[in-house]
């Protein structure tokens, strides 16, 4: 058995070669990288998030969600505060600017991807997501290493 025909290698396989498409018509169109859009969709479902959240929701860890946090307050999308209950604790939230950057780059994300997607057709297309939605919910359960608390926005 290949390669191709193991579902692992081909999920890590695509996640990998779409990611590094993202990232660069992200870079190329809005001045962002595909980390940095994942932090401000983290925050764009839940505002006023802690950082260790935001890093933990993602599978990162927080050093480097910092470092891309201080880029996207650098470029006016994210602003942070201390929390008032917990000094230490801070609360990052989007500007104005950042939500929209952040609804400009899922258009992007979509319009980057449509072509492919669309090659499916709608009922395969449905299916892929409807399966992909069920192994997420099986492989993020509570309990399991590096499980989010998060539904997808779904």
């Amino acid at each position: 058995m290949g390669p191709a025909n193991n579902l692992s290698y081909l999920l890590h396989h695509l996640a990998a070669v779409m990611g590094r498409q993202s990232d660069q018509v992200l870079q190329e169109q809005l001045g962002i990288g595909l980390s940095q859009f994942k932090i401000l969709m983290v925050l764009e479902w839940n505002p006023r998030v802690q950082q260790r959240a935001i890093a933990d929701s993602l599978g990162q860890t927080e050093a480097s969600v910092s470092r891309q946090i201080k880029l996207l307050k650098a470029k006016n999308l994210l602003v942070s505060k201390a929390d008032p209950q917990n000094r230490r604790k801070h609360i990052t939230t989007p500007t104005p600017k950042g939500m929209q950057v952040t609804e400009a780059a899922s258009a992007v994300m979509r319009r980057s991807f449509d072509q492919e997607f669309a090659g499916l057709g709608d009922d395969r297309l449905m299916q892929l997501v409807t399966g992909l939605q069920h192994l997420h919910r099986i492989t993020c359960r509570p309990g399991k290493v590096g499980a989010c608390d998060h539904q997808l926005g779904i």
